[in-house]
């Protein structure tokens, strides 16, 4: 016989060999599986009890990962259900009275800011902040316009530094939701209880918003907002701002006190200073 004869005897040979090992390994892996299944069989028909709690356990886990996979599917879904626009008249007259007062004065449509009016008052009612001053910051940030951009990158209504703030964007679909409006909105709501939070008061936090906490000045940013604050929780009291002056003995913060003749608040410029990023620096 050839070597060539003796190289294909040889590997048939193994071959032959390996193909029985494995059927035979196969066939004794079924035959163990078959056994073990046997077993549960005989053992959960001799105990219900184990069966029934093996059931509840069961059906326990399908009910979590179904819940999980609905919250997820809930949470991806939310920004295009959402309604983009309301009916101003279907809100409660105080907020239909700052909806159409911030409507004629920033020249923005009423049905669209509505939304954003019952958004700022549902997250006050959460956050225990006065829903006129998420709106005054709006106001003064972005003139309630959801594209706006600075030159350092604060971005949507309440122009938050978003590079900075990403961790906040990835649960509600990561950076580019910060041109919806309402989830700008949260964000940046979010970002103001840090600050206040950090600050100790609301003037500070409005420091520490605008990113001159560590700086002489903040351009007049927080008198502009409580200025802000102060006009719409007139309006949203039902009285005018031309002549509302607070009654003797009702100021109680520094945000109740009837604004200063406003100035042009200078921006608040320094090297290596970006809006909001303080938080994430220090």
């Amino acid at each position: 016989m050839t070597a060539t004869g003796f190289f294909a005897s040889g590997l048939r040979t193994v071959l032959h060999a390996l193909v029985n090992g494995i059927f035979k390994l196969t066939h004794n892996s079924f035959a163990l599986l078959g056994l073990a299944v046997a077993c549960l069989v005989i053992t959960l028909t001799a105990r219900p009890d184990l069966r029934e709690q093996g059931e509840l356990q069961l059906r326990s886990w399908l009910q979590a990962r179904q819940g999980i996979e609905s919250d997820a599917d809930a949470e991806l879904d939310e920004p295009s259900e959402r309604a983009l626009a309301a009916d101003p008249r279907g809100l409660p007259k105080e907020q239909a009275r700052v909806a159409f007062w911030l409507s004629k004065k920033y020249r923005v449509a009423p049905e669209p800011l509505s939304v954003l009016v019952g958004e700022a008052y549902e997250l006050g009612a959460r956050t225990k902040l006065d829903p006129t001053l998420i709106l005054a910051i709006v106001a003064i940030e972005s003139r309630f316009n959801p594209f706006a951009q600075s030159p350092v990158g604060a971005q949507g209504l309440m122009q938050v530094m978003t590079r900075v703030h990403t961790d906040k964007y990835e649960a509600v679909g990561g950076q580019l939701a910060a041109f919806d409006p309402v989830t700008n909105l949260r964000v940046g709501v979010q970002v103001l209880q840090e600050c206040i939070r950090r600050a100790g008061s609301l003037e500070g936090g409005l420091r520490y918003y605008v990113g001159a906490a560590n700086l002489e000045s903040d351009g007049g940013y927080a008198a502009k907002v409580l200025a802000e604050h102060f006009r719409l929780r007139q309006v949203a009291g039902g009285r005018g701002t031309r002549t509302a002056t607070p009654a003797p003995g009702t100021l109680t913060t520094k945000a109740d006190a009837p604004p200063a003749a406003e100035a042009p608040a200078a921006p608040v410029v320094a090297p290596g200073i970006e809006k909001v990023a303080l938080l994430s620096a220090s």
